[in-house]
């Protein structure tokens, strides 16, 4: 293997197609109607599920509901405090980017007609920043609304689980020419590229984002990133599983 493929040394010791230690806390918050604390290696996610017994006025009267999320970071969230967008008068534009693709994601897999005339908002508010909190917002909040589904059906405020499968997502990237999954902050800053990958449980794409700093990505170097995520996804996914379950 040549220096340029050489796999570079990652954090945790992790092989190329490793994830960083992972753990979602379920229960988190108390006060909400499903919640989850995502742990991916320093990256630090709350995520919560508020359900509201109403819809937006433009739904009203349908028989179906909605999903919608919002998305901050922390001020002290990437060490540098980082100023709250309430205090600018408006969110920056990359946190609206985030939550758009929060909310895409998880809509994918919802029942609007079995959830009825409410809303579930999902909130994610990044405690910690190294890297993957969009994805690991996106594997959280599905965790979130999930457990949000169970508890109205228990309070028989729904007849059925309004969740019509599973979805979780990953970054990965090219570094040095070689591809590597979960990227943490200092992989995903030095990236030739790097990519943020949304799938079913299924196997289904729901977003790929993927963008070449330097070097324009080849159809080669796609497809094996895709397949790192995919496995990496399937990981997450049974995380996923067994938190809903203990929760």
């Amino acid at each position: 293997m040549s220096a340029a493929t050489t796999a570079p040394q990652r954090s945790y010791g992790r092989a190329p197609d490793g994830l960083r230690p992972t753990a979602i806390i379920t229960g988190f918050v108390r006060t909400a109607t499903g919640s989850a604390l995502i742990e991916v290696g320093e990256t630090r996610v709350i995520c919560t599920a508020s359900a509201q017994e109403s819809v937006p006025r433009w739904m009203a009267g349908k028989g179906r509901g909605w999903v919608t999320a919002e998305y901050a970071m922390l001020p002290a969230s990437t060490g540098d405090r980082k100023q709250r967008d309430s205090s600018k008068g408006r969110p920056d534009g990359r946190s609206v980017e985030i939550q758009r693709l929060i909310g895409r994601a998880i809509r994918g897999v919802v029942d609007f007609e079995a959830l009825g005339e409410r809303t579930i908002y999902l909130d994610c508010d990044v405690l910690q920043a190294d890297g993957g909190t969009r994805t690991a917002a996106i594997t959280g909040a599905y965790v979130a609304l999930a457990l949000a589904a169970q508890r109205l059906r228990d309070e028989g405020r729904l007849k059925a689980s309004p969740l019509n499968g599973a979805v979780a997502a990953i970054s990965c990237g090219m570094v040095d020419g070689v591809a590597l999954l979960d990227l943490d902050y200092p992989e995903d800053s030095s990236a030739e590229v790097d990519a943020n990958v949304v799938m079913t449980g299924d196997g289904g794409l729901v977003e790929v984002q993927a963008t070449a700093e330097r070097t324009p990505l080849s159809r080669a170097s796609l497809d094996e990133l895709l397949a790192l995520a995919a496995g990496g996804i399937e990981e997450l996914r049974a995380l996923q599983e067994a938190a809903i379950r203990e929760g």
